[in-house]
């Protein structure tokens, strides 16, 4: 596969536990643990359909097929190079999934005229009214797009299916936006904090929602990451559950 990518450029790395390498820039926006959760909170069953929107380098896509087999995988990505690693990651992992090089704002045809199971994201963390722009313009574009969150709300909401669900993960202090924006459009919101260590402020939380959902709001004990008070070794650490999830391809349960 031709790629604009020189090797050179590039690492591969293992995701959980091996089951998934992942093509990555050396230098600019790299994924770490936030697409691996995302994708084991994702509740996709074989057969369904998923939507990532802002897909990166295809890292919860890949993670999602390891986890889940015959899945009909989608991804939409901004940044043409992103979204040629992400073709390229597929194929490297044996995956069959559909990218799109597109803005969220001027969806292809082809997504426009579909609906999905599942609606995933890790949108921008920053807003950049509020915080400082990164100096790369990869990790820009992928920490701090202009795109306002509940923008990418709505864009979520427009392609779930009937009793779809929309799932993404976030900074916890954005929380509030996103239930704004999901208030009296989708119903059967449950949000599960992501901490650290245990007893420290939640720094990260998943959101889910189901579309036509009626279940009444759920806030899920957090998940602790980090076993002790400190960091040790960069070795790992982790929690019992969080181990079973980010290397085993466990579920996070919401």
């Amino acid at each position: 596969m031709t790629s604009i990518w020189p090797d050179a450029a590039l690492t591969r790395d293992a995701f959980l536990g091996g089951a998934v390498t992942l093509m990555q820039p050396r230098r600019g926006y790299r994924a770490g643990t936030d697409p691996v959760l995302l994708a084991a909170a994702t509740g996709a069953e074989p057969g369904q359909s998923v939507l990532e929107l802002g897909c990166g380098a295809g890292a919860a896509l890949m993670c999602l097929a390891a986890r889940v087999p015959g899945l009909d995988l989608w991804g939409v990505e901004l940044q043409p190079p992103y979204a040629d690693l992400a073709r390229r990651n597929a194929a490297l992992n044996g995956v069959a999934a559909s990218i799109f090089g597109a803005d969220l704002r001027a969806m292809p045809p082809e997504l426009r005229a579909r609906r999905f199971d599942h609606v995933i994201a890790n949108p921008p963390y920053f807003d950049r009214a509020h915080s400082r722009p990164a100096p790369d313009a990869a990790k820009e574009t992928a920490f701090g797009a202009p795109l306002p969150l509940p923008d990418w709300v709505d864009a979520m909401a427009r392609r779930v299916a009937p009793l779809g669900r929309l799932t993404m993960i976030q900074r916890a202090d954005r929380l509030p936006e996103i239930i704004a924006a999901l208030y009296g459009r989708m119903g059967g919101i449950a949000v599960r904090p992501l901490v650290s260590r245990a007893g420290r402020d939640a720094e990260r939380v998943v959101v889910t929602a189901r579309q036509s959902g009626r279940a009444a709001f759920r806030l899920a004990a957090p998940l602790v990451l980090h076993a002790g008070a400190r960091h040790v070794s960069d070795a790992g650490d982790f929690t019992p559950e969080a181990e079973e999830i980010l290397r085993h391809r466990g579920k996070l349960r919401i």
